[in-house]
């Protein structure tokens, strides 16, 4: 048997190699990466009996269509589309066989915006300061998805597969969505009714928002400091507050250093709900040490 292969037939507006990203190589100006949703990317892998750590494929807003030319086992988590093998629907957050020829696509999502498709042996991809993920902000790993261009599948295998009585598609994220957040850095550079606005307002998602951070609109939250602040490093989660006052969540591709003052920063399991937030969406934050006014 010839090693099984992944042709593109359709993509929709971005479909990405992930895994768990490159942690560890700030210094070099080389962000993680990674699943921007680790729990249903995680879920994929395990469903399918792969290492949690196995590349697959990241999917924005569906419209992604592949082809097997030879007999694969995947599964689909993360925002639930409709999904079919062929012309038949298919479940999913559990194990599917595609035979030789058959097409798996990916409709438009019902709820949130990305979708995995985890293949049984991971998909090949070479790695990259330990990662296969892509970045498409600096360009490192392999480029995104594109349509006539086939992916390998890894010829490791690495356990049953999951079992599927405890799997079920992602729910409708909560409205607002309630982000757990930890007060600073630099909290000392706003005055304390912005540190406190940021706690009792209701935020909302923007359009411009991606995997290099999610962008808020919502009252403008005042400085007490109007000096500027040197660049330094920055994490997933970390909320920065740019000259608009308007908060700017940082995501998986987001860059290694920033100059605007951090005023918070969420919590690294909190954020992965990020991932499935659409434009619109609100958000609240609970700030660990905000003032009461």
């Amino acid at each position: 048997m010839t090693e099984p292969v992944l042709v593109v037939e359709a993509v929709g507006p971005l479909a990405t190699i992930q895994d768990l990203g490159r942690p560890g190589h700030s210094a070099l100006g080389v962000t993680t990466s990674g699943a921007a949703d680790r729990p249903a990317y995680r879920l994929g892998n395990r469903l399918v009996g792969n290492r949690e750590d196995a590349a697959s494929i990241e999917v924005l807003l569906g419209g992604l269509t592949l082809r097997a030319t030879e007999p694969v086992t995947l599964a689909v988590t993360g925002a639930p589309v409709p999904l079919h093998i062929d012309d038949r629907a298919a479940p999913l957050c559990a194990p599917l066989t595609l035979r030789t020829g058959q097409l798996l696509s990916l409709g438009m999502p019902v709820t949130g915006l990305r979708s995995y498709v985890a293949v049984r042996g991971g998909i090949e991809a070479e790695r990259l300061f330990g990662s296969a993920s892509t970045d498409p902000t600096s360009g490192i790993g392999p480029p995104p998805l594109e349509v006539g261009r086939a992916r390998a599948v890894g010829e490791g295998r690495f356990g049953p597969l999951g079992a599927t009585d405890v799997a079920a598609p992602s729910s409708p994220a909560p409205d607002p969505l309630i982000l757990r957040a930890i007060l600073g850095p630099r909290h000392d550079w706003f005055t304390p009714e912005a540190i406190q606005t940021l706690a009792a307002s209701t935020w909302t998602v923007t359009p411009d928002s991606d995997r290099v951070g999610i962008r808020l609109t919502g009252p403008a939250l005042q400085r007490a400091r109007t000096d500027e602040l040197p660049s330094e490093g920055v994490v997933r989660g970390a909320i920065q507050i740019p000259a608009s006052g308007q908060p700017l969540i940082f995501f998986a591709d987001h860059p290694t250093t920033g100059g605007y003052p951090v005023i918070a920063v969420v919590l690294d399991e909190d954020t992965d709900e990020l991932a499935q937030a659409l434009p619109g969406d609100r958000i609240r934050f609970t700030v660990r040490g905000a003032p009461v006014l």
